[in-house]
């Protein structure tokens, strides 16, 4: 496919949802798109088709989506198991005041992260290979981001108990979830509510589940959809 010819699938795709892609942005949503599919040969970084318009969607559009839904004030993201980049690349490049740490616990597949944040000179990225659990452990990271990340991996209460950690109070986790694929936790512990839910791209049926770290003396809410 030519440059051209993603350009023009990228920007229809973005049209759809209602979102807006400037030239500089589209430039580097290539970029990254092009290293996705040039390392996805030499390992598993997606199992997705990424020549087919599906996967545009579900990697590169819905995080542009979700970028409509970030607070002004959020500056510091943390992104749990980030593999192939998405969500946290996208929205890295979508929002380019926000520092970036993003968490695998795959060498090869941090290495193709470096390579990504290299290629687009994103100097707010980072990335730490470990698992989430390893991190719980350094009190630094404690309540030190706005809002965390989170698109291939189960989260059941338990799981998002110990995420929570990373979450300073009032702030965010965005669960990035398919019509098919992993849902939401059936039950939330406090400090978490359920705090909206949002269509990222209708075709898909994929949607965005925003939960909030409640505050101490916040009236707790009980739906979750």
């Amino acid at each position: 496919m030519s440059s051209r010819e993603f350009q023009s699938r990228l920007s229809r795709r973005a049209r759809r949802v209602g979102v807006t892609i400037r030239p500089a942005l589209g430039a580097q949503l290539e970029i990254y798109y092009r290293l996705l599919a040039a390392w996805n040969q030499k390992m598993n970084l997606t199992g997705l088709d990424l020549s087919a318009p599906d996967a545009v969607d579900r990697l590169l559009i819905e995080p542009l989506v979700a970028a409509k839904q970030l607070a002004a004030h959020a500056r510091r993201v943390i992104d749990i198991g980030s593999g192939g980049g998405s969500p946290a690349v996208p929205l890295a490049l979508a929002l380019p005041d926000v520092n970036m740490l993003m968490v695998e616990a795959k060498t090869r597949k941090s290495v193709f992260l470096r390579e990504v944040l290299r290629a687009l000179d994103l100097a707010r990225g980072e990335v730490v290979t470990a698992r989430f659990e390893e991190l719980l452990t350094n009190p630094s990271l404690h309540e030190a981001h706005d809002l965390l990340t989170i698109r291939a991996i189960r989260v059941e209460s338990r799981v998002l108990m110990g995420l929570q950690a990373f979450v300073r109070p009032r702030g965010e986790i965005f669960l990035f979830r398919t019509a098919t694929g992993i849902g939401g936790p059936t039950a939330l512990i406090p400090p978490l509510r359920w705090k909206a839910t949002y269509p990222l791209v209708d075709s898909q049926g994929s949607r965005l589940i925003v939960l909030e770290k409640q505050q101490l003396g916040d009236a707790p809410v009980e739906r979750f959809t």
